[in-house]
Order: C-alpha cells, then sequence, then structure tokens
C-alpha cells in the first residue's frame, strides 16, 4: 500500500506540470487576443487585399452584430497564429524531460519545421490560391435572363472563406512533418509510402475536399500541392534514413 501512495507522486507532479503548461498556453493566447482585437481592422484590412485584387470593392453585413463578431473573430484567429509559437514551446517544455537526448535531437527539427511549413502553407493560400478562387468564384456576374447578377459578399461570410483556406493549406502543408514522425516512430516506411501512393493521392483529394471551401478550383489548388508534399516527404525520408545508417555505422565501427 505505501508503494502505491508512493507512485502517486510522479503522476501528481506531471499533471501539476501540464497545468503550469496549459496555464501559460491560454495566457499567451489571451494576451495575442488582445493585442490583436487593438489591431483588428488593420489586420482585416490585409485579409480583404485578395478580395480587392480579385476586382471585389465592397462587403456588407445585414447582421447588426455581423461586424463586431468578425472583428473578434480576425482578433483570435490572428492571435491563435500569434502565440503558436510559444504554445508549441509549452508542449515542448512538457515532454521533453521525459526524452532521451538522442530523442531529443531528433523531435526538435520537426518541431521548428512545423510553424515554417504552417505559415509557407498559409502565404501560398494568401498570395496564389485565394485570388484565383475569388477570380474564379466572384466571376459568376451579369445578365441573366434579363435579371442582374451580382456579388455582395458578406462581412462574416468572407471571413468564413480566409480562415478556411489559411488554416486550410497551412495544416495541410504539414503533411511532411507528419509522415516523417510517422516513419520515425516505426509505424510507416518508406517503401510503404511508395507503394502506396495511389491510395495517397486518393486521400490527398479527400482531404482537400474537407480543408477547402467547396469548389472545384479551391480543391484543385490544394491538392496538387499536397501530392508535391508527399513525394518530398519521401524524399526527405530517404535522406533521414542514410544518415541514420551513417550514425549506426559509426557506433558500430571499431575505435
Amino acid at each position: 500500500m505505501k508503494d502505491i501512495d508512493e507512485s502517486r507522486a510522479p503522476l501528481l507532479d506531471h499533471l501539476i506540470e501540464l497545468r503550469r503548461r496549459l496555464l501559460w498556453s491560454f495566457a499567451s493566447l489571451g494576451a495575442c487576443f488582445l493585442i490583436c482585437l487593438y489591431f483588428a481592422k488593420p489586420i482585416f484590412a490585409f485579409l480583404v487585399q485578395p478580395l480587392l485584387r480579385a476586382g471585389q470593392g465592397k462587403l456588407i453585413y445585414t447582421d447588426v452584430f455581423e461586424a463586431f463578431f468578425a472583428e473578434l473573430k480576425v482578433a483570435f484567429f490572428a492571435g491563435l497564429m500569434l502565440s503558436f509559437p510559444l504554445i508549441a514551446n509549452q508542449l515542448w517544455q512538457f515532454i521533453a524531460p521525459g526524452l532521451y537526448a538522442k530523442e531529443k535531437r531528433a523531435f526538435l527539427p520537426f518541431l521548428l519545421l512545423t510553424p515554417v511549413l504552417f505559415l509557407s502553407g498559409a502565404a501560398m493560400a494568401y498570395y496564389l490560391a485565394m485570388p484565383i478562387a475569388l477570380h474564379f468564384l466572384l466571376g459568376y456576374t451579369g445578365d441573366i435572363g434579363g435579371v442582374k447578377q451580382e456579388a455582395l459578399p458578406a462581412v462574416g461570410n468572407y471571413l468564413s472563406f480566409v480562415t478556411k483556406f489559411l488554416f486550410g493549406f497551412g495544416v495541410a502543408f504539414l503533411l511532411p512533418v507528419l509522415l516523417m514522425l510517422l516513419e520515425r516512430a516505426g509505424i510507416v516506411s518508406r517503401p510503404q509510402l511508395i507503394k502506396g501512393r495511389r491510395y495517397a493521392i486518393v486521400g490527398v483529394f479527400a482531404i482537400a475536399a474537407v480543408l477547402s471551401p467547396p469548389d472545384v478550383v479551391s480543391m484543385l489548388l490544394l491538392a496538387l500541392p499536397l501530392v508535391l508534399l508527399y513525394e518530398l516527404a519521401i524524399i526527405g525520408i530517404w535522406f533521414t534514413e542514410r544518415k541514420r545508417a551513417r550514425g549506426q555505422r559509426s557506433e558500430i565501427a571499431p575505435s
């Protein structure tokens, strides 16, 4: 019974540490949210530039509270992206003490690569995919049977479109990190990824259909880079395999 009571201490320490890291994460998110709330209008002005480049110079709102809640959503979304490195650091501080030095060296590059890939995906969405998609989607205007059809996007609708695009592309670009971590954990191997390429392509298009707005152009704009990232992940795994093999040979080589 005494052994059981003493075994609770490490678990309690882990729970206390987890609570502390969560509190720091929420505090970081809250602070970034307040900062972004102050700059909500300039941030939203930045987000509407793809719409402006697509030839649409007007946003409307029909709900009295829509514009107000749109600013809150802009602040939260921007605060989440701004606080992501801080939250990732808290995650690393929580799991790092339980890792061996070799495991830390293996895992840290993936952690550092995550925000880079996420921002790369969001940048591609903002500068390339969104203008193309908006130009296509806003092209259904003109005279139809004597009735004028005009695009008047609402503030909340456009904000939902933007956040889904940016978040979807950002998360999708983490595919190489996910595959390389799975390979590192021994769950998948490079030959399995090569053999299952055709199924992966089908899965990529299914993921793109879920993460992108519901139109064919947006889905293709997300799916095609994902296929390329899948191939890059296979190449990256090949390089890591060679590096591990060299390390193992050096360890067993006679001194």
